[in-house]
C-alpha cells in the first residue's frame, strides 16, 4: 500500500506543479485563462494574487518531493493533509470540482499511507 501512496503523492505533487505553472506563468495567457475561466481583464487584475497562490502550490510540491526522496512518511502525510485541507476549502469557496481534482487524490494517498505511520 505504501507504494500506491507514494504514487498518489507523486501525482498530487505533479498536479500542484501544474497549478504553479498555470498560476505563476500562464495566468494571463490563453491556457491559464481557459483553465480557470477568466476574462483577460480579470486575469490581468489578479495576476499578482495568482502568482502568490502558485508559490504556495510550489511549497506543497517541495514538501511532497522532499518527503518522497527521503522516504519520510510523516512528512508526506503532513503535506498530503495540507492538500486535503486546501482542497476542501477550495471546494467550499470556489468550486466543488476542486474536491475531486485536488482533495480526493491526496486523501486516498493519506489513507493508504496511514498504516506506514504506526
Amino acid at each position: 500500500m505504501t507504494t500506491v501512496a507514494y504514487v498518489l503523492a507523486g501525482l498530487v505533487a505533479a498536479l500542484h506543479l501544474y497549478f504553479l505553472v498555470l498560476e505563476m506563468f500562464l495566468w494571463t495567457a490563453p491556457a491559464g485563462r481557459k483553465a480557470f475561466g477568466l476574462t483577460p481583464e480579470f486575469a490581468q487584475e489578479t495576476k499578482a494574487l495568482a502568482a502568490n497562490q502558485g508559490l504556495y502550490n510550489g511549497f506543497l510540491v517541495a514538501g511532497l518531493v522532499f518527503g518522497m526522496v527521503r522516504g519520510d512518511d510523516p512528512t508526506i502525510a503532513f503535506f498530503l493533509a495540507c492538500v486535503v485541507v486546501a482542497g476542501v476549502y477550495g471546494a467550499a469557496t470556489v468550486s466543488r470540482k476542486i474536491l475531486v481534482v485536488q482533495a480526493l487524490p491526496a486523501l486516498v494517498g493519506l489513507v493508504l499511507l496511514l498504516p506506514a505511520l504506526t
